[in-house]
């Protein structure tokens, strides 16, 4: 991004806008390059001490001149937040990172048909954030390859190419974190309870979550076999894997993360239309 004097305009100045603004500075893009539209103002005056970049109150002339407007609102703040934006971006691409607000709702506010709708999670904010992107029809290659190299500054991502498995993907990895931050509640506790302190037993559980993803993504071999493979019949794992499967713990995750899907869909119907 070094060498790019493309301009790049946020609605929304939050954590995901954060990550990513974060994300192009430490690859060298200008903070005189970026425009961020940030209407409550201790968050303005958290991105002027972050980054150096004098957020705006409400969109004006300045967004004209970006060509990526990155839309890091909240679904039911988007309607209204297009509306004010939309007389200053009628050339630019659009990004979307709201959760749930459907591409058909943002072209109709925004009188364009060229937008990236993505879902991308909190693990961004440190560089670890897994996005999945969705591409209208009007977006060009040479669009989606200005959108990667964005994204590429939080992470990994990778395209899907039906809108509606955005929904899955918010219930899998947008939601997910919530989901090992749970479990890591769960294993601290446990960990209290069998004698150890807090801060000991929460370093474990952290440590055995990242050694375990590690090991998940260099390895060519299915999860199944993964834990089989630290499963002896008869031995501890086994003893805690039985205690699961008789709970129906999987059964209950598995039901858990089709009720984050469906609430997904729901989003696009609430705040949509």
């Amino acid at each position: 991004m070094a060498n790019d004097n493309t301009r790049i305009g946020f609605i929304g100045g939050g954590n995901m806008a954060s990550a990513i603004i974060g994300g192009l500075i430490r690859q060298g893009m200008a903070a005189s390059n970026i425009e961020i539209v940030e209407p409550y103002e201790p968050q303005r005056a958290k991105l002027k001490e972050q980054f150096g970049i004098t957020a705006q109150a409400e969109p004006g002339a300045a967004l004209a001149g970006c060509e990526l407007v990155v839309w890091a609102v909240k679904p039911q703040t988007f309607k209204d937040a297009a509306a004010q934006a939309k007389p200053h971006t009628g050339t630019a691409l659009h990004l979307s990172v709201a959760a749930g607000i459907r591409s058909d709702s943002i072209a109709r506010w925004l009188g364009t048909q060229r937008i990236v709708r993505s879902m991308p999670n909190t693990p961004a904010l440190v560089g670890k954030g897994m996005t999945a992107l969705f591409a209208r029809d009007a977006v060009t290659a040479a669009d989606k390859a200005q959108v990667e190299r964005v994204i590429a500054t939080t992470g990994e991502f990778l395209w899907v190419d039906e809108e509606k498995h955005l929904d899955a993907v918010t219930a899998l990895s947008g939601s997910g974190p919530a989901y090992v931050f749970y479990f890591l509640e769960a294993m601290r506790q446990a960990g209290k309870e069998m004698g150890l302190t807090e801060q000991q037993a929460y370093k474990l559980a952290v440590g055995t979550f990242v050694g375990a993803s590690a090991l998940a993504q260099a390895s060519n071999d299915p999860p199944e076999l993964l834990r089989e493979r630290v499963t002896s019949k008869g031995g501890t794992t086994y003893a805690a894997t039985t205690s699961m499967d008789s709970d129906n713990v999987k059964a209950h995750f598995i039901k858990a993360l089709h009720a984050a899907c469906k609430r997904a869909d729901e989003l696009g119907n609430e705040f949509g239309a």
